[in-house]
């Protein structure tokens, strides 16, 4: 009796599917490449200015990119994998 309990215990279903791993890693990818977007723009100078952080895949792309990053992991989290579409 002790051994067929082990054998239920160790069937354990993951907390969330495989399309929302799958939602989850598309937003990952998002998320870093709008920080990969953000991240440059110094100057080896301090004392010199450079424009170039102030561009517009600076300033609008990469926080874009990020927050809709977020937005797919709070879907991804929230979604029901084993709800079938309606037909």
């Amino acid at each position: 009796m002790g051994e067929q309990k082990r054998k239920e215990t160790t069937n354990q279903d993951f907390i969330f599917g495989k399309k929302n791993y799958k939602f989850m890693l598309i937003g990952l990818a998002c998320i870093v490449l709008g920080f990969i977007l953000m991240s440059g723009g110094g100057s080896d100078d301090p004392n010199v200015f450079d424009p170039s952080i102030f561009s517009w895949r600076r300033i609008r792309l990469a926080p874009t990119l990020v927050l809709i990053g977020f937005g797919i992991q709070v879907y991804a989290i929230l979604l029901n994998p084993n709800k079938s579409p309606k037909s």
